[in-house]
């Protein structure tokens, strides 16, 4: 298992992971950073993939909004629906969105495109954009990094337990993605009971 496992990841890992982070990339970010100390990949080649594909994925979403957004409100529900949420985003925080968007959960594809769809300038996005990606690929880099490096002061033999540390960073990855969806459920909530009751009236 571990053999392959290696095999795998120094065949395909980086690839994935620039893929990965190109699209969303937490998750597979921190199990990336958890394989660089398990000597699977290196970290430093964790950090500049994630960065390159965070970088690009950005520039390419703008981009996106600035030439093709009205026509993507049009066609995809899910970003219109969205849209509102995220210009009063943007007008409460103003650039500084360009930095935080890829720490936002469900806004990490959508703010960029709805930035390329305002007037702010091509290339200050790409300065914040270039300094976001940056610091995120380092963070989640180490988180899963140093996620193994306390593992290994308990538990002797991490090798023989490796099966085990990769599930438990993927349940609490999972808790972490499930307490989003009950915090969105939880604020919707009231919208909810309004639309109920609005029915029942009707």
């Amino acid at each position: 298992m571990q053999q392959f496992l290696k095999d795998y990841l120094e065949l395909h890992g980086y690839w994935v992971l620039f893929l990965g982070t190109f699209l969303e990339g937490e998750a597979i970010l921190i199990m990336a950073g958890l394989f660089a100390f398990q000597g699977y990949l290196n970290i430093f080649g964790v950090i500049f993939t994630a960065f390159a594909g965070s970088f690009f994925g950005d520039q390419f979403y703008f981009y996106l909004g600035r030439w093709k957004g009205p026509l993507l409100l049009k066609i995809f529900t899910s970003i219109a629906r969205k849209f509102r949420k995220a210009l009063k985003l943007i007008e409460k925080y103003g650039t500084f969105v360009a930095f935080i968007s890829r720490y936002t959960y469900g806004f990490r594809i959508i703010l960029p495109i709805i930035l390329g769809m305002t007037n702010l300038a091509a290339l200050r996005f790409l300065w914040l954009n270039l300094i976001s990606a940056f610091t995120w690929a380092v963070v989640f880099s180490l988180a899963g990094y140093l996620f193994g490096k306390s593992a290994s002061l308990f538990v002797e033999d991490v090798q023989r337990y490796e099966p085990y540390l990769m599930l438990a960073l993927l349940c609490l990855i999972a808790c972490m993605w499930l307490s989003h969806f009950v915090h969105a459920w939880w604020r919707r909530r009231p919208a909810m009971a309004r639309l109920r009751r609005m029915r029942k009236g009707g």
